[in-house]
Formats: C-alpha cells, structure tokens, sequence
C-alpha cells in the first residue's frame, strides 16, 4: 500500500526536491497534504502535477488571492492558516509528514507531527533549537520516528547502527563530527566582509538552498544550529562535537568511535538523496541523483573554521551550553538579523553583532512549554528589530 505523506512548506527547496522524489515513486506514496506560504504561482504547478487531497495556505492575507486557484481545483480542500497543520498532520490517512517551513513558525506543525506519533523528516533545525528537549521527549512518548534531512544529520544517522533511532544514545561513541562547506566567504579577507551584498550572500558554492538558509551558510549560523540540533537528535554533549570546514561537500559529516573508528557518508551535493533515505526508511529507494565520479575526485581538503571572523558556531555552542532559553534567543535574533541583512538594512558582519546584543541584553529564563517559547520568541524579535532600527539609524 502507498504511504500517505504530507509536505509543509512545499514551495520551497526542501519541498520541490521532495516532491521531485515523490514523483519518482508514485506507487509508493500519495501525496495527502501541502502546504504553501506565498507563493501562489509554484503552488499552482504543484496541484497540476501531483494533486494532493489538502491544501493549507498559511498566510492569511494570500487566501483571497488564492480564490482563483481554489475554483481551478475543486477536488482539493482548501484549509486557511497555520492552525490547520495542526490537525491536518494527525489525520490517519497522513503516515509521514516533512517538516520543511523554515524558521520558528514551524515548530507548532512538527510538534503536532510528533505529538500524532508519524514519521517525521525534520528539515525545520529550527524546531529542535527552540524546544528540542520537548519534541524529543514527545517523541520518546509517542513513539514518532524523527528523521534528519539536513544532510549533515542524515549523514550521522546513517553512519549509526541500523538499529539505531534519534533520541537514543550512540554506543561507544567518542565524537560527532559536523562537516560544513565554509559557505561563499571562506577566503574572503576579514575587511572584505563589511561590504558584501545579500546577493553574494545567497551564492553558496555548492548548494542551491533559499535565501534565509543560504545567508546562515555563509554567517555559518547554519552550522551553529546543526550544532545544537545534534545535540538533541542524537543524545550527545556539545562537547562530543566537532565541526571542520570541507570545501568540496562531498563528505556529509563523520562518526567516530572510541577505538580510532571513523565512519563518513560521501554524495554528491543533491539534497533529493538524504530526502529519498528518510522516505523510504528502512529500506532505500532508487532515485536519479547525480553519482560521485571517483576519478575525478583528486582531493578532499579539512580544515577549521574561521571563528574570529565568523563566531556563529562558537556563539551556538555557548548558547547550549548555557541552556534555558538561550538557544531559542540566539534563533530568534538571527532570524530577524537574516532579514533586515536581506532587505538590506545592516551589513553581513552585523547579523552576529545583533544576535550576540540580544543574548547580552536578554537575562536568561527558563522555558519548557510552547507558549512561553512562542511569548519569549516575539519578545526576542521585538527587541532585535529595535537593534536593527538603531543601526540604520546610527
């Protein structure tokens, strides 16, 4: 029988390439539900090639431009509002659910995805950097299967025994090791980086990524929350941590074991591959991914990250290790940070000056139900957008 899947954030990357595997599989899978936020136009190429049974428009003030839409397709129902991914994620007919919508809005979505005990493929890091210790826990209860997308943590997991699910410890373990691309200013001069623009920003070497995530690769952000969402998948201290910077992004990331052990995912750099392992999990499924060409391959270099001219990693792992609320300020303020960057309010280097401004001037509090993180996480937002209109300003 095909297993029923549910896609939120279905126009972004995570999403097409989804889809796109999907599609290679149509006798495995039915598409039951997608959501979109914005954009209309993708949305409409999506219901004429796949026709899902469910469709949420999330942003409100997009529902009546979607009039038109809805009238072209009246097989499908319309759901308005981030609410109905709530209910939508828990409907039987729904076994595996992606959890792509970027950001702090898709915790409550992948929450109720646990919560309904599915097979979550976790794409929203930001989840587990708000409230980790809550999913994992409702995971624990529920008995929901998490599965890493990042391809950093898809890679980890499938270094592990077959045995092995998220949340549980890693036998003999001795480290984690996060491999990371360097992003688009790796050689950059440290001068250099005062005058760089979002669009060189969102140029990233060897993914194709949308822009939030492309600028978070490039601060190396996107590292530091891979960091803390690691921490949570797979039980560890940060401290059993490392993270080398490896240009050619063909080594995904690496196990290593206390006896010298090291195990590595190598592929070449299509995120449809670490999407195809978490939907056909336990089994894989075939998919027309590019091959690594080994003859071609002459070198794969390592080295450290740059951390005086790019804290982002080094500012995470504190921000977990304090614990409490500080990982979720330091996401909150990035967020906010990213998007004044792109609207072109602030400079690059200002994205961590914000971030770090709001965890100096934000006393730490402790935070365990959803509520609270969605109060403080507007509490965060309101103050870092006051950060970003100072600097304008100034």
């Amino acid at each position: 029988m095909r297993r029923g899947v549910a896609v939120f954030g279905a126009t972004g990357s995570i999403g097409r390439s989804t889809l796109a595997v999907l599609r290679e599989h149509p006798d495995q899978f039915r598409l039951e539900v997608i959501s979109a936020h914005a954009n209309l136009e993708r949305l409409n190429e999506i219901l004429r090639v796949h026709q899902p049974r469910h469709v949420v428009i999330t942003q409100s003030d997009q529902w009546k431009a979607s009039q038109s839409l809805r009238a072209a397709f009246p097989a499908v129902v319309f759901h308005a509002g981030m609410e109905a991914l709530n209910d939508l994620a828990a409907m039987p007919e729904v076994e595996i659910v992606v959890a792509s919508i970027v950001g702090a809005a898709g915790l409550r979505s992948t929450l109720a995805a646990v919560r309904a005990g599915k097979q979550v493929l976790l794409a929203n890091k930001e989840a587990l950097v708000m409230a980790g210790t809550l999913v994992m826990a409702e995971a624990a209860r529920t008995g929901a299967i998490i599965l890493p997308v990042d391809s950093e943590h898809n890679a980890i997991f499938q270094c592990l025994p077959h045995a092995y699910r998220t949340g549980q410890t890693i036998p003999g373990l001795h480290q984690l090791i996060l491999t990371c691309s360097g992003g688009p200013f790796r050689t950059l001069e440290t001068q250099a980086l005062q005058h760089v623009t979002p669009e060189m920003a969102c140029q990233h070497p060897n993914w194709s990524m949308g822009a939030k995530i492309s600028v978070d690769s490039a601060t190396l952000m996107n590292k530091g929350l891979e960091l803390i969402e690691a921490c949570h998948l797979f039980a560890v201290a940060h401290t059993q941590i490392d993270v080398v910077v490896h240009p050619q992004s063909v080594v995904h990331s690496m196990v290593e074991f206390q006896d010298g052990s090291v195990l590595a995912q190598l592929g070449s750099a299509d995120m449809r591959i670490p999407i195809a392992f978490s939907l056909g999990y336990p089994a894989r499924l075939s998919i027309d991914a590019p091959r690594i060409q080994w003859q071609d391959l002459r070198t794969l270099e390592f080295e450290s990250p740059r951390h005086e001219d790019f804290p982002a990693i080094e500012l995470a792992r504190a921000s977990y290790a304090e614990g409490d609320d500080r990982p979720l300020v330091l996401n909150a303020a990035n967020e906010i940070a990213v998007a004044a960057f792109l609207s072109g309010q602030i400079r690059f280097p200002e994205i961590m000056a914000i971030t770090l401004e709001c965890l100096n001037r934000l006393p730490r509090q402790p935070i365990s139900v959803v509520d609270e993180m969605i109060v403080r996480d507007a509490e965060v937002r309101g103050l870092a957008k006051q950060l970003v209109e100072i600097s304008v300003c100034s």
